[in-house]
């Protein structure tokens, strides 16, 4: 491996497992994620130069990954996607159950909802970092959030309550 004066291989071989993880949470298409994992980082490598001078390269680099992954759904929002539901990992039986009406409930958000909650509770960032990600005031992501978290209950309905107890 040739040496990266620059740091950028470094950074991406830390941060793409990662990213991964969040991409994966957004559109539940492990090919998807790994596509948009790639466009993240060839965007990272285009502005290195001024990404590694930024305060947090690891968070610039997920406002990266969510703006790509919404790009992406505007458009392409009008194409059909056939999805299988079988995993491509090994998963613990007691959490698959859940895990599978988790992501078919996310699945029937907007992107926009999806988004929102990943980065706020998945990624457990601030109102603060949303709202700076997304490009919304703080209000917006508040009341974003709190919709989103009822459409997802609603959308999970007693399915929930009978996987948790």
């Amino acid at each position: 491996m040739a040496k990266d004066p620059n740091g950028f291989q470094e950074f991406a071989a830390a941060r793409s497992a990662s990213l991964f993880r969040t991409a994966r949470l957004l559109c539940d298409d492990w090919h998807l994620a790994e596509d948009l994992v790639q466009t993240t980082l060839g965007k990272l490598y285009a502005s290195w130069w001024r990404v590694r001078r930024a305060d947090n390269p690891a968070a610039y680099a997920r406002t990266v990954l969510m703006r790509t992954y919404l790009s992406h759904m505007r458009k392409h929002s009008s194409r059909e996607t056939p999805r299988e539901a079988v995993p491509e990992t090994a998963v613990n039986e007691s959490d698959q159950a859940l895990r599978m009406t988790l992501l078919k409930a996310l699945a029937e958000l907007s992107a926009q909802d999806r988004v929102v909650l990943v980065l706020r509770y998945w990624e457990d960032q601030s109102v603060e970092d949303v709202a700076a990600a997304l490009r919304l005031s703080r209000g917006a992501v508040r009341n974003r959030s709190m919709r989103a978290l009822g459409r997802l209950r609603n959308a999970l309905g007693d399915e929930l309550q009978t996987l948790i107890t």
